[in-house]
């Protein structure tokens, strides 16, 4: 399963990094595959380690925040391991240049 994620929270102002940097931490130390960009934090293992992931890092947030947005998307596909790199590596196959756009 592949869960990408955002826990913004509410009411502390514009500058949110700081918040947000606390739920990264949580899944970073989680040990499970992740990845951050701009706008989604993306966990993946099976469904009880990345729910657990998920829940902790809204505590993260909550325990300083009055309010906590969560947006979860989930990508659930059994016995698919590595989704997070594969995924975009075939991608970038087809946006290789001299890549065959018919393949």
């Amino acid at each position: 399963m592949i869960d990408p994620y955002t826990v913004p929270p509410r009411g502390v102002g514009e500058d949110v990094g700081e918040y947000v940097a606390d739920a990264v931490r949580v899944v970073r130390e989680s040990g499970l595959p992740n990845r951050t960009d701009a706008m989604f934090t993306s966990v993946e293992g099976d469904w009880d380690e990345v729910m657990d992931v998920v829940r902790r890092a809204v505590a993260a947030v909550e325990a300083r925040a009055p309010r906590v947005s969560l947006v979860l998307k989930a990508d659930i596909r059994p016995g698919i391991e590595n989704g997070l790199t594969s995924k975009v590596d075939t991608v970038e196959r087809y946006l290789a240049p001299g890549a065959d756009e018919s393949a």
